[in-house]
């Protein structure tokens, strides 16, 4: 199977976020911000909590915010007349919390997307053997130091993993999940004493090809603090794609 384009790869993620968010693809593309009333979708990624109490959602040309219909005119405040990148920024996230105070919500999830670009895709060597591993060894992986790679709440998610060993200790350890009908999210752990040496993006790199050659697409999440994962994106030729805040209930987000 032939690997997709970049813009076949946006596409997707694109027609992903639009049936998260309720709204058209095009939506994503307008010169103003969009808001839509959220509603629940059995294709959405499997650990969203749908409907959205409020979700703003961009791939930089404007916000879509896909919010329960008492926060509809909560989202229209608060969108109108902000810049894009301005809606994911303090002081205006202070400003968003204190609109949704009332309403006992506040803001929780932040973070950045990528996206793999086949033209900048490349294999990245490691000083370290790598195997790939599927989920007959994952049982005995659900441990604190993978909790990136593997998820324990949601082992029935996770598909394939690439490892990288110093003799029999395992070092290394990227893992995908399958989220959702066409894209696989990766995660990435490297034992404190074996980092900064090239490890993290071998593995992504290695895994982004398995999941290539599985006819799905690769897609890597990192809060926007987090520069060693940001850094591991692009050192493997992923891009940024999108960003995405949402808002929880205060009792839940605690």
């Amino acid at each position: 199977m032939n690997e997709p384009t970049w813009a076949e790869i946006l596409c997707a993620a694109v027609g992903q976020s639009a049936l998260e968010s309720g709204c058209a693809p095009a939506d994503f593309f307008r010169q103003e911000h969009v808001v839509v009333r959220s509603r629940a979708d059995m294709g959405a990624r499997k650990y969203l909590e749908l409907p959205f109490a409020l979700d703003l959602t961009s791939y930089g040309n404007n916000v879509v915010a896909s919010a329960d219909e008492a926060i509809i005119p909560v989202a229209k405040a608060y969108l109108r007349g902000r810049r894009t990148e301005a809606c994911f920024e303090t002081p205006a996230l202070h400003e968003l919390d204190a609109l949704l105070a009332p309403f006992g919500l506040r803001t929780f999830f932040q973070a950045e997307y990528f996206l793999p670009d086949p033209a900048a895709m490349r294999g990245r060597p490691c000083a370290y053997p790598t195997r790939v591993l599927t989920r007959e060894c994952f049982p005995e992986l659900y441990l604190p130091q993978w909790s990136n790679a593997l998820c324990a709440a949601r082992k029935e998610n996770d598909v394939l993993c690439v490892g990288a060993y110093d003799g029999d200790m395992l070092i290394g350890l990227a893992g995908c999940s399958a989220d959702c009908e066409r894209m696989w999210q990766i995660g990435i752990d490297v034992l404190p004493a074996y980092r900064k040496k090239g490890i993290a993006a071998a593995l992504v790199s290695r895994l982004a090809a398995e999941t290539f050659s599985r006819g799905k697409i690769p897609f890597y999440c990192a809060a926007w603090s987090n520069l060693a994962s940001k850094n591991t994106a692009l050192a493997c030729g992923f891009r940024p794609a999108w960003v995405q805040l949402t808002a929880k209930p205060v009792a839940s987000s605690v």
